[in-house]
Order: structure tokens, then sequence, then C-alpha cells
């Protein structure tokens, strides 16, 4: 079974950046998809940007359109999050999920594997 392992999180004041990454514990050829969610309190997790490995597409969420940066190391079995012009709505528990398709990425209870995730904390 995969494991997924997210580091990175902190707390940052508004405008600033972090880079977020999520290591796999291995290579499974059957993971076609991997993507950041988030979740904030009182809310239920969202998609923040999914990579497509297999269609080489990437989606990332409206509010985070031109501020966050989706990268896949397909040597290093990872994904980073760059996210840059950090907001306080930004703020929240930050996870990594892989799944073997992509298409379904919206539901996220078809998600295959989850990391433990890693805070995100923007301060005004």
């Amino acid at each position: 079974k995969i494991q997924l392992v997210e580091s990175g999180g902190g707390s940052v004041q508004v405008g600033g950046s972090l880079r977020l990454s999520c290591v796999a514990s291995e290579f499974d050829w059957r993971i076609d998809c991997m993507g950041w969610f988030r979740q904030a309190p009182g809310k239920e997790r969202e998609r923040v940007a999914v990579f497509d490995r297999e269609h080489t597409r990437i989606f990332y969420a409206d509010s985070v359109k031109g501020r966050f940066t989706v990268s896949q190391d397909s040597a290093k079995h990872s994904l980073d999050l760059q996210m840059n012009d950090l907001r306080p709505e930004d703020t929240g528990m930050y996870y990594c999920g892989a799944n073997t398709v992509c298409y379904t990425s919206a539901e996220l209870r078809l998600w295959d594997y989850w990391g433990q995730g890693t805070q995100v904390t923007v301060s005004s």
C-alpha cells in the first residue's frame, strides 16, 4: 500500500510563500493522478490542484489560479505545490492524494490514497 507524506507547511503572513511537498513511498504505475487538497476548520475538503499524469493536464481551483503551481517529479515520486501570494483564506490542513484515474477527481471519496496532512496558516 502506498503511503503519502506531506511536508512544508507552516505559518506565514499575507503575501508570503510556502512550498509543500508530497512524497510517495513507492512507485505504482497505476497511479495516474495526484493532487493537493485543503480543509479549513468547519468546511469540507476541497480540491486545490490536480496533476493528471496520463493526459498531462493540471486542474487548479479558481481561488488559487495564478498563485499556486503544482509540479511532479516522477523520479522522486513526488508532487510539489508552490504557493505564492498567500491569503488568510488559504489557511487549512493541506492533504496530498493519489488515485488511479483523474476523471473522478472531484469525487474525493473515490481517491485511493491520502496523506496525513500538513498545516498552513496565513495571518494578516
